[in-house]
């Protein structure tokens, strides 16, 4: 069944509750990348186009006691997106109370609130991590539709998304969460054909479930970045000082026979002695990495093999940094590949939230890529093929 989204709302002068995901970096009070604001922005208009009321908010990282909400407000990120949308925003310093309902109360058609940082709530018993039941009523009760646009946190019950869901009469999808399901639900459950994915990052544990679900159902799982060095001991090769997790080895073997020939690992790898940009480096093929090197880029034999892959491709989910894109001299892994997939005609390319998204953005090629997820953890569950808490929630239609 299909979800319900914002489209199929009629909200016209109600008020209507929007979860958005503004987890976003700070720095001394600055917002440092603001692509998760800027993603929620179509929701937002939407809504306004449909002569709502809005009540905007999310978390900002943890809390656990009140020395954390230091530099943790939203107020920031209320001026910021007033100045995005170009219109005032009235920000509310309070998660509950007779200011945060007066204000609410008071909103006019085509007004735009939002009020603290959710999770300061967790201050006093986890009450919004831990979907405190008496909390998720609370908040319901301040409007009269539920749209949960925060991809971000659907894989968490929480009392921001199904604490409010679950006492409230209707509940739709936000734009940017109706892309990610359209995106990351729709390759995994029925891609267009070649399907190729490429999983990178440092650990093969944390994306133990995207494997072997990928390998069930890409016709391809390309492995770069620090995860392949556990495949190639568990091979064993030569890893050097490498990350490795040898705890996972037994687990890598595994998945190199049942993925057979699906499952394509780098042959050749940029390796140096130091963790660092600047020191000597040469390319070593997997047979070839010496006892005190480090691999931290694929090799250029192996780009070239993973884009001519890449070409037949039609469909394309990528998560994990192919290798310290961070570091000017092993980036080109990574961005070779980003440039393949810049350049593939009719092929839907998508990639995992985190530092797949990070890379893509700061490299500067955010527009050419189909969809870039907003949700780490999130993306990587779906990926997964688990059922996420804050889709299920949604209304079918």
């Amino acid at each position: 069944m299909a979800k319900k989204t914002i489209r199929d709302l009629d909200v016209t002068g109600k008020t209507v509750l929007v979860r958005v995901d503004f987890n976003v970096p700070m720095d001394d009070g600055k917002i440092t990348d603001d692509n998760r604001i800027r993603q929620a922005i179509p929701t937002i208009n939407a809504l306004l186009e449909k002569n709502a009321k809005i009540v905007l908010f999310s978390h900002l990282g943890r809390i656990k006691e009140e020395a954390d909400k230091e530099g943790k407000s939203l107020k920031p990120i209320a001026e910021d997106l007033s100045e995005k949308l170009a219109r005032p925003i009235k920000f509310v310093p309070y998660t509950k109370g007779v200011e945060l309902e007066t204000a609410v109360a008071s909103l006019q058609v085509g007004d735009v609130m939002m009020f603290e940082n959710t999770r300061f709530e967790d201050i006093d018993g986890n009450k919004e991590s831990k979907n405190d039941p008496e909390l998720g009523k609370y908040w319901a009760s301040l409007g009269d539709v539920f749209v949960n646009d925060a991809f971000g946190t659907a894989h968490r019950s929480h009392a921001s998304n199904v604490g409010i869901a679950g006492n409230i009469d209707e509940v739709a999808a936000g734009l940017l969460l109706e892309k990610e399901i359209k995106f990351i639900g729709g390759a995994v459950e029925n891609p267009k054909r070649p399907f190729y994915a490429i999983l990178g990052g440092l650990k093969v544990s944390d994306k133990i479930g995207v494997i072997e679900n990928l390998l069930d159902k890409a016709d391809k799982v390309l492995i770069g970045g620090g995860m392949s060095y556990t495949f190639l001991k568990a091979q064993g090769y030569e890893v050097g000082t490498s990350v490795v997790e040898d705890d996972k080895l037994d687990l890598a073997k595994r998945l190199l026979e049942k993925g057979k020939d699906k499952l394509v690992l780098a042959d050749d790898f940029k390796v140096t002695k130091e963790f660092s940009n600047d020191g000597p480096i040469r390319v070593a093929n997997r047979d070839d990495i010496k006892a005190d090197e480090m691999g931290l880029d694929i090799g250029p034999q192996t780009l070239d093999k993973f884009q001519d892959m890449l070409k037949e491709a039609k469909t394309v989910v990528w998560n994990g940094p192919l290798g310290v894109f961070e570091f000017e001299n092993f980036a080109k892994g990574t961005l070779g590949i980003l440039e393949t997939l810049t350049n593939l005609k009719d092929t839907t390319t998508i990639l995992g939230g985190g530092d797949s998204a990070a890379a893509a953005i700061s490299l500067g090629y955010e527009d050419a890529i189909t969809h870039i997820s907003t949700g780490g953890g999130a993306s990587l569950e779906y990926l997964e093929g688990k059922a996420l808490p804050g889709i299920e929630i949604i209304d079918e239609t």
